[in-house]
This record gives structure tokens, C-alpha cells and sequence, in this order.
């Protein structure tokens, strides 16, 4: 597998990473293992966890299989804080300098390691100081508990206001996560520019929009899918109207005639966009895995990019 720098840094990841949403919901110890056997086997590096991701018990996993399944030095381990899953809906947010290192120090105690590799503020916070977060990560950084740090859940303008704190403090963010798919292109109005003028790669979220351009919602809602999920129906159905199918139907056609998957050229498309420095991508199950390595091969001929480029506009016709 391919790596990229991120942003202005000199961090190398891979261009396609591991995301462990779904590990302990939809993808039990033991599949999560082979997941992650196979990605590493294929060259890949970039891991993405957080507490968050059900309720904890998605770290909990990833805390088994480091040093037993994979090597430790070989994963580029990307966590955040900020939001706790175990708090009342109004008081999971808090990104203060106490609560931001409290759970970076829980995760390194889970995690059993001395340090990650990218640690990122989880959300925005308007009830925290941006001097106070900026300085936080400049702590994390210069007391060894992570070597890189970055921003999800940010804005374009949080994003720029975070990143000239940051340097004010001495660290700068060299990441931001944020949602960024042939169905999702708001990132190219505000987020992806902010990010590019400071020298801050995208990590690319939910690049087949939960599924959605693997094709499988042409026919309806499979039983098995997360939109026969009750606790995802309203995730994925927001991606279900007349311009999704649109850009569904471009997708599969340009399949077809590359004789290779939608779910290829959908995360080719977004892989391969400026700004990006690899699309984190989730697998309930190695099978899954497996169609997302094989899209490492894929290079989409330019003008196959430009036509999806303009079905999928983020721009109203007539605007």
C-alpha cells in the first residue's frame, strides 16, 4: 500500500487507513483480528480508535490485538479526545486541559503503550478556551505521550483558528478528520482550504458514505446492511434521495466499464483528491476488508474523475 505524508509534516501513513467504528457492534475480537492481520500484511499503517467508538469496548479490542496480532511499531495509531461516552448527552463534551489529558491518559493505560501517534481534539468546544486546547496538545506533545496531534469534528474556520493558537503555543495540527465522499463534498467549501493553507492533511471519514456507493441501497435497504440497523436507519437514510442515486449510477457505470467495483472507484475518487492524505475506511468483516485492499490498485483515469466530479458537484446546479 501507498503512503503519503500528512500536511507539512513529515508523518507517513498509509493512503488508505483502518477505521474500528464498527469493532464490538458489528465485528467481534476475533474478526477484528483478521482485519487487522490482513491490512498490516497488505502495507497498511494508519489505525483510527477512539473511546468513543461503542462505548469503548472498540479500543478495548484494539488493546488485545497490539503485540499479539500486529507489532506495535508497525501501526500508526490515531486517537482522540474530548467526547465521554459514559456522561449524560450534555456533558460529554469537554475539551478542557483536565479532561482532554484525563482520557489521553486513559487511552495510553488501555492501549498499553507509552505514546500515539496522532492525538486529536475530538470535537469543538465552545465552553473551553482555544488557547487552553492548543496549549493541551502542545503538553501531550512535548511530554512524550503523542509525537503528532490534530482536530475532528472542526470546521473550516475552527480549523484555521486552531491551527494559529497552535502555532502561537509551539505545535501545530498536521491532521483533521472530517466527513469527505463523493456524496459528502462539503469539505471543499471551507474545511479542505483552511486545512491546505496551514499545512494540514484531511483524513478522509466515511468515503463510501456508510455504504451507499458500494451500490448495495440500489434495490433497497438489505436486511443485513446498516440501514436495516435501528440505531443507524436515520445515518443512512440521509443519503438516500434523487441526487444519491444519481451519483450511485454514475459510480456503478464507471465500474463496469473498469471492470472493477463501485465500491473501488468510490474510495479511489476520494483517496485520490487534493488535501487528502488517506480515507479511513471500516469493515464489518474480512470479507468486506478485502474489497477495500484490492481498491488500493486502483487508479481512476481522469476522465472518469471529472465526470463524477460533475454528478456529484457540491455546487447547486444554477448557482
Amino acid at each position: 500500500m501507498k503512503q503519503r505524508t500528512v500536511g507539512s509534516s513529515g508523518l507517513r501513513v498509509s493512503r488508505i487507513g483502518l477505521g474500528t467504528a464498527s469493532w464490538g457492534r458489528e465485528t467481534d475480537g476475533d474478526e477484528a483480528a483478521a482485519q487487522l492481520s490482513a491490512f498490516v500484511d497488505a502495507g497498511g499503517t494508519l489505525i483510527d480508535s477512539s473511546p468513543d467508538y461503542t462505548d469503548g469496548a472498540a479500543q478495548r479490542i484494539l488493546s488485545e490485538l497490539l503485540g499479539d496480532v500486529v507489532p506495535r511499531d508497525t501501526l500508526v495509531l490515531s486517537c482522540c479526545s474530548g467526547i465521554n461516552p459514559v456522561k449524560s448527552e450534555s456533558e460529554q463534551i469537554d475539551c478542557s486541559r483536565r479532561a482532554l489529558l484525563g482520557q489521553l491518559d486513559a487511552t495510553l493505560r488501555a492501549l498499553d503503550t507509552d505514546h500515539l501517534d496522532i492525538w486529536n481534539v475530538a470535537t469543538w468546544d465552545p465552553a473551553t478556551p482555544l488557547h487552553e486546547v492548543a496549549a493541551t496538545l502542545e503538553y501531550a506533545v512535548t511530554s512524550g505521550r503523542a509525537r503528532y496531534v490534530g482536530a475532528r469534528g472542526y470546521l473550516g474556520w475552527q480549523l484555521a483558528t486552531l491551527a494559529g493558537a497552535s502555532w502561537g503555543a509551539g505545535i501545530a495540527p498536521v491532521a483533521g478528520q472530517a466527513e469527505y465522499s463523493l456524496l459528502e463534498r462539503g469539505a471543499e467549501l471551507e474545511f479542505l482550504p483552511a486545512a491546505q493553507h496551514h499545512g494540514i492533511g484531511l483524513f478522509a471519514a466515511a468515503p463510501l458514505a456508510g455504504g451507499i456507493l458500494t451500490g448495495k441501497y440500489r434495490d433497497g435497504v438489505p436486511v443485513d446492511s446498516r440501514g436495516a440497523d435501528d440505531d443507524r436507519v436515520d445515518e443512512i437514510g440521509a443519503y438516500l434521495d434523487k441526487r444519491a442515486t444519481r451519483v450511485v449510477e454514475a459510480v456503478v457505470t464507471a465500474a463496469d466499464g473498469l471492470a472493477t467495483s463501485p465500491l473501488a472507484v468510490a474510495l479511489a475518487w476520494t483517496r485520490d483528491r487534493p488535501g487528502v492524505a488517506s480515507a479511513i475506511v471500516g469493515a464489518r468483516d474480512n470479507a468486506q476488508l478485502t474489497g477495500i485492499l484490492l481498491a488500493e490498485e486502483l487508479e481512476l483515469p481522469r476522465a472518469i474523475s471529472a465526470a463524477l466530479d460533475d454528478v456529484s458537484s457540491p455546487i447547486p446546479l444554477g448557482a
